[in-house]
This record gives C-alpha cells, structure tokens and sequence, in this order.
C-alpha cells in the first residue's frame, strides 16, 4: 500500500508534473470561455517553468542532500562488504537490446567495481528489483549481476537481491541475506543526493553501513549561482532533488526512516 501511495504523490509532488498541469487546466479554462482565469494559469505555468528550469532553484534543493555525507575516508580500514543499491541499470533498454544499458546514475556500479578491486576479500551485495508501479521491466538484480562478472567480480563474491521495489526494501532485504556480524563494517553506495534517506532506511531496519557517496550531480556551492542553460536539463535536476524531499517526509511519517534528514 505504501509503495503505491508513495508512487503516486512522487508523480504529484514532481515540479515539472505540478507545473505543466496548471497550464493544463489553463487551457481548459480558457477553453470553457473563462479566458482571463486561463491565460493567468497559462502565463503562470509558463513563468514556473522558466525559473525551474533556467535558474538555480534546482542546485539549491540539490547541494543540501548532497552535501549530506561527506566522502568516505579509505584510512580507516577495508570494509567487510559493499551494498550497492540498483537504480544504475534502464531495464527495460537492456531487456530490449539484450545488454546492460546504464544510464545517469552509472557511477553506482562503476564504483562498486573499483571498490570490489581495491578491496577483494569484501562482500558484494546489490540490492535492485523493479521500482515500476506497473512492473513491465525486468529487475534489475540479474543483469546487475551479469555486469559484474563481465567487469571481473567473481562470482563467488556476489550476493544479488532482486525482490525489493524501494529503499526501504533495498535495506530490510539487504539486512536479512548479509546477516552483518558486530563489528562488521559495511559500506553503502549511492546517488550522493539519495543517500540521507538511504541510509535512514538501513539504520531503520538495523543494518549500520558507512555512506559512499557518487554520482555527484552540482560541483559545490558555486553552482547556487550558476543558470541552466538548457530548460530540461533544470527541470530534470529540479524533480530529482524534489523527489527525494518529498521521499524523505514520506519515509518518516511512515516510520520508515530512522530520522527526518539522517546525519553522519
């Protein structure tokens, strides 16, 4: 039920959505012969997505989550294992080319394989099925899988979880196949702008990991006074930040989360 709700008030809450239904109802307004109302939400929404997608409004709802947790420091010691969470691999692409097509948040499993390397006693977990609200893709875990071994994981130091829909099944599930022992030192990675909910979900379900931070979308602080210079490319950025606020208020009123905005 959750996952459904949350599905649907994220297609809601996205500032694209939200924008482009008022000039929506604009139209329709103006086309009921109620002119004056519909041109002011025509001319609105038009102004909306203007500032959404050409000013920095986007940056400055990004580099608070980002900036969350700080990049992992290697001097304290090699970690016992590495959970990379899915969200890295377009399934349905790569069910229709038959081949792993990653897309945007690529440096999820990029990473995960530079840390398998560095680090070649570590576990390997993933943890991805199908977050599709109508599941017409396959999950991701298998051809997770398959990218590994092709980029030289054994597969013998694989663990591939393919079940959960959402982050905190990506934690729950993660946590019962691992068993982490006391001590154990487990490193989590993720989108740098989705890892302070991630990582209240895993503390939720009493799994402690460390954050390792990528796939970085802003270059820092001077990015609050940088313009797009592409509107798709704002408004894109702008609804990725936005669905992770909203996701962070949902976790936490659904008890989900071990805090509001997790901390280090």
């Amino acid at each position: 039920m959750f996952f459904v709700l949350a599905k649907t008030v994220g297609f809601f809450a996205l500032p694209s959505n939200v924008m482009i239904m008022i000039g929506l109802l604009g139209v329709v307004l103006a086309a009921l012969r109620r002119a004056r109302a519909g041109g002011r939400l025509i001319v609105a929404s038009i102004m909306l997505l203007a500032i959404a997608g050409f000013s920095p409004l986007p940056n400055a709802l990004m580099l608070p989550l980002e900036d969350r947790f700080p990049p992992w420091d290697p001097t304290r010691g090699a970690p016992a294992g590495i959970v990379v969470l899915g969200g890295a691999i377009d399934s349905l692409v790569a069910a229709s080319r038959a081949e792993v097509s990653l897309n945007e948040a690529a440096e999820r499993m990029t990473a995960a394989v530079a840390l398998a390397r560095r680090y070649p006693q570590a576990r390997v977990l993933f943890s991805g099925g199908s977050g599709q609200l109508i599941p017409d893709a396959p999950p991701e875990g298998p051809l997770a899988l398959q990218l590994f071994e092709e980029l030289g994981v054994a597969r013998d130091r694989l663990t591939i979880e393919a079940r959960s829909r959402d982050t905190a099944e990506n934690a729950r599930f993660s946590r019962q196949l691992v068993d982490p022992m006391p001590g154990e030192r487990w490193l989590l990675v993720t989108s740098a702008h989705h890892m302070p909910r991630a990582i209240g979900a895993f503390r939720r379900a009493g799994f402690a990991v460390e954050a390792y931070p990528v796939d970085y979308r802003t270059r820092g602080r001077s990015d609050l006074a940088r313009p797009f210079f592409s509107l798709a490319d704002g408004l894109r950025r702008g609804d990725t930040a936005m669905r992770e606020w909203v996701g962070l208020g949902m976790y936490w009123l659904a008890d989900r989360t071990s805090a509001l905005f997790p901390e280090p």
